[in-house]
């Protein structure tokens, strides 16, 4: 609830502070007194548009700050700590007016957009009587108290997580079904890729003896011809290396006789024998094994040229395609479980429309229920408010589209007199008459309202005796309940207050300057009187007005 507003230089107020409490305070004075100034100070708290032509004249800059305890109004603590504005619990709002530039804002000391203070300000204070406050002539706000009242608040979050869970799934639905020919298109694409890979990745890992088996083959005849003819060199013709090395070392054995210091060179002999021997029969079996085949040496060069030619194509090393077709094979299976995930995707749209549509047509028959109620209580209370025949209609429809709301557009109606044709709350009341109608949805929803702050404006528009007693009685009850805050020049309606503010002009030669004071007993005796006779105050107006106030506050 609001405990404390600062004024400082704002349009007739040199400087005001003033202290709020629980309950119903009533705000009086003589007309042109400049009690709409609290409720404007008010407003440029919450975020309302400010002008450089609020400020009192001869200042620079004018200032207005109010303070809220939110211990009745989780919503706006909860607000606070989402925008991490939080400050142990504190609620500070400020704006500041500056002749030359543009206003600034704060919330609990920390400049934020106006915006940000309006959206904070909802949450908080509510003003009824003037339409950019009231939060009742919001479509919104409208559905959100209807609930309220109907006690649904949980089965509208249920179907609002509902049609999150559904939008979700059909965005991702959506996503890869818009997909899917991009993705049957990159298909088709792997598909040939892999075809074209799959039969030469073997042979792409065997490249280097591939590539060893074709250069021999190429060279098939030259190889058998040479190795053949070194054979016969070295051991099968008439005049071989191998004849005439045995022929030296059977001389050099002969003179061993003579000197053993040969012996090792004989031997080395007897082994270079052996050796030319062991390669002769080695080159025997290599000429003997060696084949001219054209056909396998043809296939080799196709082999080997398809592989250059995929690698080329791909733009990687012959060694890298394994793993080319190793992404291509796991890119298709991907693509390949989206055409399955689509499937299953479909399905689980399908089963979470289900689950949405019986939440929100079991959401919509409560509403309708709740709302045949709420409009019997507030045209009931509109009997006893001055408007004899009008009539309170809460139209609760099909919505076009389903919305994460419901299946329901749900708007306030009005009849403010009778004969009249219903019509929407903001369009079909006056303001005295839009108060009061406020007022009775108001009191028939006090209980499961949210905001804790109620500010009526012009309650006493077009009344007087009984209604506006009836009236005054109204707002102390819902005082109960919530902080309200009213705006009036009936003395019925001012003596029913739990406390009472009092506007006052002061008006010299010098300038005009407008104060609020709380008032004690006595004094609000006195202003009754006043609101009573007029400028001459009486034995007799007194009298009454000590009446109509209780003893003690």
């Amino acid at each position: 609830m609001l405990v404390h507003l600062a004024i400082r230089d704002l349009v007739i107020v040199r400087e005001l502070a003033l202290d709020f409490a629980a309950g119903m305070t009533a705000l009086t004075g003589e007309t042109g007194a400049g009690k709409s100034i609290l409720i404007d100070a008010l407003g440029l708290t919450l975020g309302d548009k400010a002008s450089p032509a609020l400020i009192r004249a001869g200042c620079e800059r004018a200032e207005v700050s109010s303070e809220f305890d939110l211990a009745d109004c989780p919503a706006a603590a909860d607000w606070l700590r989402d925008h991490d504005l939080d400050e142990d619990g504190a609620c500070q709002l400020r704006r500041v007016l500056v002749r030359e530039g543009r206003s600034r804002a704060y919330i609990n000391g920390r400049p934020v957009p106006q915006a940000l203070l309006r959206e904070l300000g909802e949450r908080l204070l509510d003003i009824h009587g003037q339409h950019a406050h009231q939060s009742l002539l919001r479509p919104a706000a409208q559905r959100e108290l209807l609930d309220r009242y109907g006690g649904l608040e949980l089965a509208a979050r249920e179907v609002a997580e509902h049609f999150t869970a559904l939008q979700a799934a059909r965005e991702e639905y959506e996503r890869l079904r818009q997909a899917a020919e991009d993705r049957h298109n990159r298909l088709d694409y792997l598909l040939f890729q892999i075809a074209e890979l799959e039969p030469l990745v073997e042979a792409a890992g065997r490249l280097a003896e591939l590539e060893a088996e074709h250069h021999r083959l190429a060279h098939a005849e030259r190889l058998q011809r040479e190795t053949g003819e070194i054979a016969v060199g070295l051991a099968d013709g008439e005049d071989d290396l191998a004849g005439r090395l045995g022929a030296m070392q059977r001389q050099l054995k002969a003179l061993l006789a003579l000197d053993e210091e040969l012996r090792p060179v004989a031997e080395l002999l007897d082994s270079a024998l052996i050796q030319i021997n062991e390669a002769a029969q080695s080159l025997r079996h290599y000429h003997d094994a060696m084949e001219n085949d054209p056909a396998r040496l043809q296939a080799l060069d196709e082999q080997l040229g398809q592989l250059h030619e995929l690698a080329r194509k791909h733009r990687v090393e012959v060694a890298e395609l394994p793993e080319l077709l190793a992404r291509f094979s796991e890119e298709r299976d991907t693509l390949d479980a989206a055409d399955e995930r689509l499937a299953r995707l479909a399905t689980r749209v399908a089963e979470l429309e289900a689950a949405y549509r019986q939440a929100a047509e079991a959401l919509s028959a409560a509403r309708r229920e709740a709302a045949a109620r709420l409009s019997a209580v507030v045209t009931e209370s509109m009997q006893t408010l001055n408007m004899q025949g009008g009539r309170f209609e809460v139209l609760c429809e099909p919505h076009d589209e389903p919305t994460r709301h419901g299946i329901d557009r749900i708007l306030f109606q009005v009849a403010a007199n009778p004969g009249q044709p219903v019509a929407p709350l903001a369009d079909a009341a006056s303001g005295g008459e839009l108060s009061r109608i406020s007022l009775a949805i108001q009191v028939a929803t006090a209980d499961c309202g949210d905001i804790p702050t109620l500010i009526f404006d012009e309650v006493d528009v077009g009344i007087g005796g009984a209604v506006a007693e009836i009236v005054g009685r109204l707002l102390h009850e819902l005082g109960r309940r919530r902080q309200v805050l009213c705006v009036t020049h009936l003395p019925q309606v001012a003596a029913q207050a739990h406390h009472h503010l009092q506007v006052v002009k002061h008006t010299s030669q010098e300038a005009t300057e407008t104060t609020i004071r709380p008032l004690d007993h006595e004094h609000r005796i006195e202003e009754i009187a006043r609101m009573l006779g007029g400028v001459e105050i009486t034995a007799q107006t007194l009298a009454h007005a000590r009446e109509m106030l209780p003893p003690t506050d």
